[in-house]
């Protein structure tokens, strides 16, 4: 028996594609004391370091795998370990297809996924507002000319986006694993949308408020955005759907190449 299953500790996943309302998710969510939504996670970097390791040439010059594997069983369990909360949402692409071939080989108990949807075009929308109110944001410290390829860096093939889409692609294939939300019903009808979850994560409903919302903190820690650039995970106050006029702004040939990826 696993230190979580003693302490009846409940993991779950969340994927999403960033500014797709992974932040206003973890900020309601959190009000319910004994889950704990977080912020972008480590977790999945810990088991892919670890499990690379394989090829190593010291490894390899005494491939002990059973002793390594033991390792990798209790990457989740050890890092969650003096969290308070009983239950544990964990953000990060764990549905792309060598993620969720880790993960159905060294998690070792049910496994549940949360899936935030957003057109491709509103999420860059959102970044291309975001960089553009924030001199501090890291596509203005590149060196891009224009929007169309400070767009362009951030659909990088090794970035954020580009491997929140394919594991949400991937997630298809294992629809019941998965729960999804769209970001416009989120933000439309959060009281509904929010029922939903907790019956898939097979919890009784907490009585959310979703206005005067704080700012993300998990057990006393926040997001240091100087990292990133500055606003990059504030959150308005109410849940709302907010007019984005940047979306009018999208250059034409970021709009050819991603306009068709809807959800």
């Amino acid at each position: 028996m696993t230190w979580a299953q003693k302490k009846n500790k409940k993991l779950f996943f969340l994927v999403a594609l960033p500014r797709s309302g992974n932040t206003l998710f973890a900020s309601i969510i959190n009000q319910n004391p004994e889950i704990a939504a977080t912020p972008n996670s480590i977790t999945l970097e810990i088991m892919k370091d670890l499990f690379l390791l394989k090829e190593t040439d010291v490894f390899q010059n005494y491939p002990d795998h059973r002793s390594l594997d033991n390792i990798l069983d209790i990457v989740y369990d050890t890092y969650y370990k003096d969290w308070p909360q009983r239950i544990i949402i964990d953000r990060g692409p764990v549905m792309t297809p060598g993620n969720f071939a880790l993960m159905q080989k060294h998690f070792k108990r049910p496994f549940k996924c949360i899936i935030l949807l957003r057109d491709l075009i509103d999420v860059l929308a959102s970044y291309m507002k975001w960089y553009t109110e924030n001199p501090s944001a890291f596509p203005n410290k590149y060196n891009c000319k224009n929007d169309e390829e400070k767009l362009s860096l951030i659909m990088n093939n090794e970035g954020a986006v580009a491997k929140d889409l394919e594991a949400i692609k991937n997630s298809y294939n294992y629809p019941g694993l998965c729960h999804y939300v769209k970001y416009d019903d989120l933000v439309v009808q959060p009281k509904e949308e929010f029922e939903k979850i907790y019956q898939f994560l097979g919890e009784p409903y907490f009585n959310h408020r979703f206005e005067n919302l704080q700012q993300v903190e998990v057990n006393g820690i926040k997001y240091d955005d100087t990292i990133v650039g500055k606003n990059m995970h504030n959150i308005r106050s109410v849940v709302r759907k907010v007019y984005n006029p940047y979306i009018n702004k999208i250059p034409e040939r970021i709009r050819q190449k991603y306009g068709h990826i809807k959800f």
